[in-house]
């Protein structure tokens, strides 16, 4: 399979899965309607009645985002950046995936097969049924893909014999995966959490649109936002009044359960927090936060703030803000495009220089 193959198939996968790309999307002629579109609706129900964080608008908000870059123009200008083989390479890459978000693993299933590459998946028992899926739809648009795709249940070991690794979890498996997986060339990935900077002279749309980098998956991504950076004396509550759209959340069980357990803790330690009915801020240096908690901090001086920022980087997914240089817009933070990659780090780049051993 040839790189303009690769493309056509993946675009072809995307113009399937675009009928599915929100709640009210209409079915429209695809080749693979008859044999999968009823299938692949079906599994979409069971997977938000099996994974309760995996909602019907987070899974087709998770389809819109893929759908978004698999597009042939897309495709072609980001594949124009590496030196990818025109034929099979036939190295094997393993990819252990995350589960926190629907189809998370995608765009690292997408670099490997691109690439060329064979392709060994570790699902998430989390995530363990939707791209499974994919991978048939690949291979039922192109059958030269049932040779470079293979999932497996079982813990990925040395005896899996491939070529290099991607792994993705926390910090603690992290250092278990560095360890474990030292001898082969590897992309190892840890936690990360995003962030906002405020001035204070944000319009109301673009707080309402802040709230999407807030609530989306529930704040289980490493692109959710869950800390803001303040100017001295912000208006907080105003802020809050521009989330209320987000109030939804309120009806999501577990989402709740994790609010009234951190309101809890907040109480009865006598920590000060502003909370409106769904959602805590409370002040705090850490990036990271709690689902149903986002930490706030004041600055005084911008400089001095994009210094410290700088000095935490390795800590930080992507910032939302109109005051920094290369930030990312409000509301944007759930719609990477191909080249904005995990971590800071080149997948492709890695993909492309792999060589066999």
């Amino acid at each position: 399979m040839n790189k303009s193959e690769r493309i056509k198939a993946f675009v072809d996968l995307g113009n399937f899965l675009s009928q599915f790309s929100s709640e009210n999307a209409k079915q429209t002629e695809h080749p693979l309607n008859t044999l999968y579109y009823d299938e692949f609706k079906s599994l979409l129900s069971r997977v938000s009645l099996e994974n309760r964080w995996f909602t019907p608008l987070h899974v087709h908000a998770s389809i819109y985002g893929i759908c978004s870059f698999l597009k042939k123009e897309k495709l072609t200008k980001w594949m124009a950046n590496y030196s990818i083989s025109d034929k099979n390479t036939n190295l094997k890459v393993a990819v252990i995936m995350a589960g926190n978000i629907p189809m998370v693993g995608f765009h690292d299933m997408l670099c490997v097969l691109i690439s060329g590459h064979r392709f060994i998946g570790k699902l998430s028992s989390k995530d363990n049924q939707l791209l499974n899926f994919v991978a048939n739809l690949l291979i039922a648009i192109n059958p030269e893909f049932e040779a470079l795709l293979h999932f497996q249940s079982e813990r990925l070991s040395g005896e899996n014999k491939f070529d290099a690794i991607i792994a993705t979890g926390s910090n603690n498996s992290a250092r278990y995966f560095e360890a474990y997986f030292s001898k082969y060339d590897h992309i190892i990935r840890r936690n990360r959490n995003s962030l906002a900077v405020l001035s204070g002279t944000e319009s109301d749309e673009e707080l309402k649109a802040l709230g999407k980098d807030v609530f989306m998956y529930f704040g289980l991504g490493c692109r959710n936002v869950s800390k803001l950076y303040l100017p001295k004396n912000y208006n907080i509550p105003h802020l809050l009044d521009c989330w209320n759209d987000y109030s939804f959340v309120k009806t999501h069980n577990k989402y709740m359960n994790n609010y009234d357990y951190q309101r809890s803790l907040l109480l009865m330690n006598r920590i000060e927090h502003l909370d409106n009915g769904f959602l805590l801020l409370r002040e705090n240096q850490e990036i990271s936060s709690p689902i149903g908690v986002v930490n706030y901090e004041y600055y005084s001086e911008i400089n001095d703030l994009k210094i410290k920022l700088n000095t935490n980087s390795d800590l930080i997914q992507c910032i939302v803000s109109k005051e920094l240089k290369n930030a990312i817009p409000f509301g944007k933070t759930q719609e990477p495009e191909l080249w904005d990659y995990a971590d800071d780090v080149d997948s492709m780049e890695f993909l492309s220089q792999l060589k066999s051993k």
